[in-house]
């Protein structure tokens, strides 16, 4: 299994929903509102790396109100 982190940066007034959003992706298993330089941090367990490029790039990167994201994956 992999585990994966997301920091996501929100447009002004869209962290609420797309926490929500966020935590509805299949893969990610729980997505937090945080203070600080982002905004909600998503942790993500999947089976693969190319699945954590998949979840963060391709569906959490794309989604409306998303400034920017930087995504580290666990190493232990």
């Amino acid at each position: 299994m992999v585990v994966a982190y997301v920091m996501v940066k929100a447009h002004t007034g869209n962290a609420g929903r797309l926490r929500e959003d966020i935590e509805a992706t299949d893969g990610v298993v729980s997505a937090h509102i945080v203070a600080g330089d982002v905004d909600v941090i998503a942790k993500l367990e999947v089976d693969s790396p190319a699945m954590v490029k998949d979840i963060a790039a391709d569906a959490i990167r794309t989604l409306s109100g998303v400034e920017d994201t930087h995504t580290y994956i666990a190493m232990e």
